[in-house]
């Protein structure tokens, strides 16, 4: 059937409906009549546009096609009626197509097959569908396209932390193994290293988490110490790659043997594993930044920690020292986590892009903020970083169509269906 004939098939609905009035006939019965007699009449009225038996069958074999699961039927009738609404909302809107566009359409449609507009148009023959079918389809497709694009995309704003949250390795929390351990960081200034590591031992022979809890809060110069040493839940992709199997060797309840770090030495205790996955080896790559506090308890320190409260990205701590020597905040290139020194890294294993966490070092001490956390990239496997114009396209994308969905529903609500 070509184009033509289906344009008059379907300006018919007017003339029918002034029949209709005429003759004292509700809207479904000239439907119910029509489509006893051609299966090119309307069978569903979708706000004075009408959906043929016919158009329904092409449907049908193009899903087929297309190898859609479900009550093919029922969801033929479905797309067909949200394509309607879609072409009259476009329509409502003065939305036009530019020349050319439905051609270029359909060749990117066909293209996700690798196959030239000629040859999908062949494939569908075979399988009974007509170029109409697959024309009108594409039409309608671009149309709401255009029409969200023109109604949504300007109120669409992503902002950089809006990036940076979808760049992170957390979005994909619950997924592969989390641990929950309890941490107890002792300082081990020089000339007091043996003193921390005869301290560090009697910690972990602890197979009690009270036991371990109170010695995180009588002896841990972590932040943590109030709270007993305890971390939430995290990936264990977070923590630096030559902890991950010390972590994994441990029960519940066990600590491990105590760990170096610059300054300090660790000592860690199992408190859940959350075997979701298998134990991942992806490396990560990470930006932080520091600012520097001076000793415990200073007033500098007070004041610039004060300060340092409202800060949400790493480039707020410069406004932090203000008037203070700069080279208080020292921010690194981002590197992989096991180029870090090992209590930073350790540190950042907790963090979310922004969050701040204090590090003693020495006889001084350091805010930590994690700036950045992706995944690392191999070169040599031909792997590329992640392009943050890629990822704004694709959340403004996201948004966009969340705005869609949300007023498609809407207008299928007040829309009026007929069904004989």
């Amino acid at each position: 059937m070509t184009d033509e004939r289906r344009m008059r098939m379907r300006m018919r609905l007017t003339p029918l409906l002034g029949m209709a009035l005429a003759l004292g006939l509700t809207v479904t019965d000239v439907a119910a009549q029509a489509a006893t007699t051609s299966p090119f009449a309307p069978v569903i009225l979708v706000n004075g546009l009408g959906v043929t038996g016919y158009e329904i069958e092409q449907r049908i074999r193009f899903m087929q096609l297309l190898r859609q699961p479900g009550d093919l039927r029922k969801e033929a009738e479905k797309s067909l009626t949200e394509d309607r609404i879609r072409v009259w909302a476009a329509k409502q809107a003065g939305i036009t197509l530019e020349k050319d566009a439905v051609t270029q359409g359909m060749s990117e449609f066909a293209g996700r097959a690798n196959l030239s507009t000629e040859q999908f148009v062949a494939e569908l023959a075979k399988a009974g569908v007509d170029e109409p079918t697959f024309r009108d389809f594409v039409t309608a497709g671009l149309l709401w396209r255009e029409l969200v694009k023109q109604r949504f995309a300007p109120r669409v704003q992503i902002s950089d932390s809006d990036i940076d949250r979808a760049m992170l390795m957390e979005s994909s929390r619950g997924g592969g193994t989390r641990v929950l351990i309890s941490e107890v960081i002792l300082p081990a200034p020089p000339g007091q290293e043996a003193e921390a590591h005869a301290a560090a031992e009697k910690i972990s022979q602890l197979r009690s988490e009270s036991a371990f809890a109170e010695a995180a809060r009588q002896m841990s110069a972590a932040s943590t110490r109030d709270n007993g040493g305890r971390l939430d839940w995290m990936p264990l992709d977070n923590l630096p790659p030559a902890l991950r199997p010390i972590l994994l060797s441990l029960k519940p309840g066990q600590a491990s043997a105590p760990i170096d770090l610059n300054g300090a030495v660790a000592i860690f205790m199992m408190r859940g594993l959350d075997e979701h996955g298998p134990a991942s080896t992806r490396p990560q790559t990470l930006g932080y930044a520091t600012l520097a506090l001076g000793p415990a308890g200073s007033e500098q320190g007070a004041q610039l920690l004060q300060k340092a409260a409202s800060a949400k990205r790493c480039d707020d701590l410069y406004s932090v020292v203000k008037g203070l020597p700069v080279s208080l905040v020292t921010r690194p290139d981002p590197a992989p986590q096991g180029a870090l020194p090992k209590d930073i890294a350790l540190a950042l294993a907790g963090l979310d892009i922004g969050e701040t966490t204090i590090l003693t070092r020495g006889a001084g001490q350091e805010l930590l903020m994690l700036c950045s956390r992706e995944a690392a990239v191999d070169e040599a496997k031909g792997e590329t970083a992640p392009n943050r114009d890629a990822v704004r396209s694709r959340l403004q994308n996201e948004r966009i169509g969340s705005y869609a969905d949300n007023y498609l529903a809407d207008l299928i609500a007040n829309a009026v269906i007929v069904r004989p």
